[in-house]
């Protein structure tokens, strides 16, 4: 099976443009979306391709590029409401009627939404991270506080400083991993993307917008998830906090939790044999 970056990959255009992915297996019954986050340098490549190998015997896999991330083509609006919008558009121009899906911390969150709102479109749900409310953690998180950081001032220290603290093995922020994502993060549509969500005037603006908003927010609305569902969560994650796993925990009616010690942000990658031998006897269940 060639699970290369070029023997891969793929674009489809739709009615907002084009979005690139990444596409293997051949098991046509069992489709399964695997929904990247965010961050600088983030793609859909770089947080699953050591998974795809795994994931492709079972299950036609795809890791979509969202929209602003300077892959796919860039749309206007909020990234978390694009993304969503896009896996849509892409489930509809593929042929595809529903799915399980992984998504990692902002990708878990589009995840949420999507079985919020089309719950016929996700048969099951994986999410990494980045789900829920701060119950008794700050907010925002240490990992945050550092993003936002780089943000509003890019810089290499910066950016080691924000991937040490997505790890809890630091030994894994490589120079290489350093250099791919300060390339990739100081693309323009990736930057605009990166100011929008996280740059310390934009957050102060979320902040009141919800706090002045006449509707719940997305994890207010969690009882509405119908599908099965896996949280997994790093012990460590120094980004997402683990007492946000509490709230989605208790709220989606058939969720169940997994933890993994000695593994910060990136569990598919920390973690990566103990994840994936609990999502795949999630997903066969």
């Amino acid at each position: 099976m060639d699970v290369t970056y070029e023997g891969t990959r793929r674009e489809i255009t739709t009615d907002q443009g084009v979005i690139r992915y990444h596409e293997a297996g051949e098991h046509n019954d069992d489709v399964l979306l695997l929904l990247h986050g965010s961050g600088p340098g983030v793609t859909g490549w770089r947080n699953y391709r050591g998974n795809l190998e795994f994931f492709a015997q079972t299950h036609h896999c795809y890791i979509v590029e969202f929209p602003g991330f300077g892959v796919s083509d860039a749309v206007e609006g909020h990234p978390v409401l694009t993304a969503g919008s896009s896996v849509i558009r892409f489930m509809d121009a593929l042929d595809i009627p529903s799915a399980a899906m992984i998504g990692n911390s902002m990708g878990g969150v589009v995840g949420i939404n999507l079985a919020i709102k089309h719950p016929d479109r996700v048969s099951k749900l994986v999410t990494i991270g980045g789900v829920g409310p701060n119950l008794f953690s700050s907010s925002p998180s240490e990992g945050l506080r550092l993003l936002q950081e780089f943000t509003d001032a890019p810089d290499r220290d910066k950016l080691v400083r924000w991937l040490n603290s997505m790890v809890y093995d630091r030994a894994l922020v490589t120079d290489d991993l350093l250099e791919e994502r300060w390339e990739a993060a100081i693309n323009p549509d990736a930057a605009k993307t990166a100011s929008m969500m996280y740059g310390s005037a934009a957050f102060e603006m979320q902040q009141k917008f919800l706090a002045d908003a006449d509707f719940p927010p997305y994890w207010a609305m969690m009882h509405k998830v119908k599908c099965p569902t896996l949280l997994t969560w790093g012990r460590d994650d120094r980004v997402s906090p683990p007492d946000m796993a509490l709230v989605p925990m208790r709220l989606i009616p058939d969720a169940q939790l997994n933890i993994f010690p000695k593994c910060g942000h990136w569990v598919m990658i920390e973690a990566k044999a103990a994840f994936e031998a609990s999502v795949s006897a999630f997903l066969a269940a």
